[in-house]
This record gives structure tokens, C-alpha cells and sequence, in this order.
């Protein structure tokens, strides 16, 4: 029997003793869920989602190779995603490094980024070799940057 119950709206901690020490469980609440989900506003939003993807595969159509859109795509998602951790890099940043050339911030900062854009290029690998979507591949991304690693879409 448990020894405390703590409710809230999103599930229940259950508190109890197990073999002398007090462990706590949680408890999520029966589905579906009271009150009931309203997705109403999200259909709005799912067709649009929708319509954009349909538009860039569109336009990826219209590319002479998809892969420049993944170039840029990787690039430009490594710049957003490290600038948020605080890196100063930026897209010119980025490719001058690329091509041994200077950036004009710190070159640590701009090795972040190259990194985690040859992380993003060795995980597209892996998924068309076959290998699943799990923490072992996103475990297996972490690596470090080989000298001719961003030289290939």
C-alpha cells in the first residue's frame, strides 16, 4: 500500500517502501484524458505544415541535385542551433573555415559548428546504410571533425 499520494493533473506520485528505503513511482492519469484534448486549432496548423512540405519537395524537384539543399540545410541548422549556446559564428564564418581560410571570430567557435554539422552528415549516413534512429547512432555522431570531413555534401 502506498504511503503517500500526491495528485496532480498530469499523473500521481506514488511514495512507498521497498526493501528500507522510500522509492517514488509515477503514475500517469487513464486515457484519454480529463478534460478532453482540444486539437481543434492544430488541424490549422497540420495543413499548413503539410502544404510546406509539399512545396519544398517541389522544389527539390526542380534542383539539379538535392544534396546542395542538404549542404546548405546542415550548414545553416549547425549555425542556428550552436548560436544558441552561444557561439558567434556565422554562415561566411563557416565556409571560409571550411576552405582553410580565416573567420573573423574564434576559431573554436566556428569548430563547433563545423562539428556539429559533421555529425549531422555522418547520422544522414548511417540512416542510408540501414541503421535505425536510436541513441546509438545519435551516441555514435559524436566525433571528432576529420581535415576533409566537410568537403563532400
Amino acid at each position: 500500500m502506498p504511503a503517500s499520494k500526491l495528485l496532480g493533473r498530469l499523473g500521481t506520485y506514488l511514495a512507498s517502501p521497498v526493501a528500507g528505503e522510500t522509492v517514488r513511482a509515477f503514475i500517469p492519469p487513464p486515457l484519454p484524458p480529463e478534460p478532453k484534448l482540444e486539437l481543434g486549432g492544430l488541424y490549422e496548423q497540420l495543413e499548413r505544415a503539410s502544404q510546406n512540405l509539399g512545396r519544398l519537395n517541389g522544389m527539390s524537384k526542380l534542383l539539379p541535385d538535392v544534396r546542395f539543399l542538404l549542404y546548405l540545410y546542415f550548414r545553416k541548422e549547425a549555425l542556428v542551433s550552436s548560436q544558441i549556446e552561444g557561439t558567434q559564428s556565422s554562415f561566411t564564418d563557416l565556409l571560409l573555415f571550411e576552405n582553410e581560410a580565416a573567420p573573423k571570430v574564434p576559431v573554436e567557435d566556428v569548430e563547433e559548428v563545423s562539428n556539429y554539422v559533421a555529425a549531422m552528415q555522418h547520422g544522414v549516413r548511417r540512416l542510408a546504410e540501414g541503421f535505425p534512429l536510436s541513441l546509438r547512432l545519435i551516441r555514435g555522431c559524436r566525433f571528432r571533425r576529420s581535415t576533409n570531413s566537410q568537403r563532400h555534401f
